[in-house]
């Protein structure tokens, strides 16, 4: 139905926009969250389109310079991070009694200081289970990239070292009717064994801080002591979160124990290994192989010693480096932190 003049000169004094005064008045009033990296799109859109925050953005993917975090987290309601973050008392200062919700795009939480952050009644949001297909893949891929020697076999086809057939040339070790162990026994290192049955592996066994029941019959893996642990795996996966009871763990202790011809991988994080007991362990034939996705320091030197192994495969830290996975992370992380600026329950929570 058509309007008259009249009319629609009355409906447009009813629905007159906001000035701009006013709109910068309502935005002034939106908690303040600053973003400390150019994290996948659809985070930045559900905060965009929340139309519940005000939000400044280090648009860049390498991390924000320290100075400028201090800078910017002044007086700001929210934070959102990533694990290259190291939020410490330093960076809680800066920003001053407003903040009062913490959301990283991470499963991991080594580079929070928890204790702080409890202290001051800052709520942390993170983002696991988002993350749990694809570090398995990885560290499948990973895996079978170590334990068959494929580096070494593309390096030798590329650099003419492929010659003639040989019976016992880049030969590796397979994972039927083998044993694999498990070092911290999660949602992650079920997703790895559920993968791993296939290969017909005839033996799944794990260690942790007390039995998984739970976890382990899903899989029908056995509970043993870490030292049962590095005698029986052909192939050891660690999974661990790191925390000051497992900071250096995998060291030489656990490496001597471990048969001459077993593959030790690591996706959880660096700290949990002491790389100069693993590159002895390496170097000697004591273990087979390596197969690192996390190191200490991040980026590992390109002069460490590890690199000259050919034993050893490293990547930089890409376990969940999926279009999928690292979108489902960034949308995870921002819908943490506009619950916690609401005051609700947030869908995946850190409980301090």
């Amino acid at each position: 139905m058509w309007c008259s003049r009249t009319a629609l000169r009355r409906l447009a004094l009813r629905t007159a926009p906001l000035s701009l005064a006013g709109f910068r008045r309502d935005m002034s009033a939106l908690p303040r969250v600053y973003v400390t990296r150019q994290i996948p799109p659809r985070g930045l859109q559900i905060l965009r389109e929340s139309g519940r925050v005000q939000f400044e953005l280090w648009d860049s993917d390498d991390p924000v310079p320290r100075q400028e975090l201090l800078k910017k987290v002044k007086g700001c309601d929210g934070l959102l991070c990533v694990l290259t973050e190291k939020i410490d008392a330093e960076v809680l200062d800066a920003a001053g009694p407003n903040l009062k919700v913490l959301s990283t795009m991470s499963v991991g939480f080594d580079h929070l200081s928890l204790d702080e952050l409890k202290k001051r009644g800052i709520r942390v949001g993170y983002t696991p289970e988002v993350l749990t297909d694809a570090v398995a893949e990885l560290t499948i891929a990973l895996l079978l990239a170590t334990s068959r020697r494929l580096i070494e076999a593309t390096h030798e086809a590329k650099t003419g070292g492929w010659g003639t057939w040989r019976t016992l040339w880049l030969c590796g070790y397979e994972l039927a009717d083998s044993t694999v162990g498990i070092l911290g026994l999660g949602r992650i290192g079920v997703a790895i064994a559920e993968r791993l049955k296939p290969f017909k592996v005839k033996k799944f066994i794990y260690t942790d801080v007390a039995p998984r029941p739970e976890l382990a019959d899903a899989i029908q893996a056995e509970y043993v002591s870490m030292d049962e642990l590095a005698r029986q795996s052909d192939f050891l996966a660690v999974c661990c979160a790191l925390t000051p009871e497992t900071q250096g763990i995998c060291n030489k202790n656990l490496f001597s124990k471990m048969k001459n011809t077993s593959i030790f991988i690591n996706t959880s994080r660096g700290g949990v290994v002491n790389q100069e007991d693993l590159y002895e362990a390496l170097s000697t034939g004591q273990i087979a192989g390596a197969g690192l996705d996390v190191t200490v320091p991040e980026p590992l030197p390109t002069n460490h010693p590890l690199f000259t192994l050919k034993n050893c495969v490293i990547l930089p830290h890409i376990a969940s480096a999926s279009y999928t996975t690292r979108n489902a992370m960034s949308a995870l992380a921002a819908n943490n932190l506009l619950a916690g600026l609401r005051g609700e329950p947030m869908p995946k929570e850190l409980q301090l």
